[in-house]
């Protein structure tokens, strides 16, 4: 459960994380998430995640949702049937925590710009 968020952290089950994060849906967490590209996610970016068969996966995309996927992400979280939620983190997260009861949930989490 993620218990809050401010710019450039975001507090996870009681461990605060300064960076960017991917929560799998066995609540693993990775922390220091970097991205090929700053502010572009790729399939790559998120492929573990994708490989841990999630229902769905939220996507924070940064404060002011700077942070954008490729058309690529889309297409290939669609020919796996996960459902793709994409939000400025601010609102994420709480989606991610409205979600996370409901069946195997995934996020990715961009917590600066």
């Amino acid at each position: 459960m993620i218990e809050s968020f401010s710019f450039g952290r975001m507090v996870v089950d009681g461990k605060t994380f300064n960076n960017d994060l991917i929560i799998f849906p066995d609540g693993q967490i990775q922390g220091s998430w970097w991205r090929k590209s700053g502010h572009q996610m790729s399939v790559e970016d998120i492929a573990d995640l994708i490989a841990a068969t999630p229902d769905v996966i939220v996507a924070g995309t940064g404060v002011y949702g700077y942070m954008k996927p490729d058309k690529a992400v889309k297409q290939s979280l669609a020919e796996n049937s996960i459902r793709f939620v994409t939000e400025p983190t601010g609102q994420a997260w709480q989606t991610y925590n409205e979600l996370a009861d409901s069946g195997r949930v995934g996020a990715c989490f961009h917590v600066g710009c």
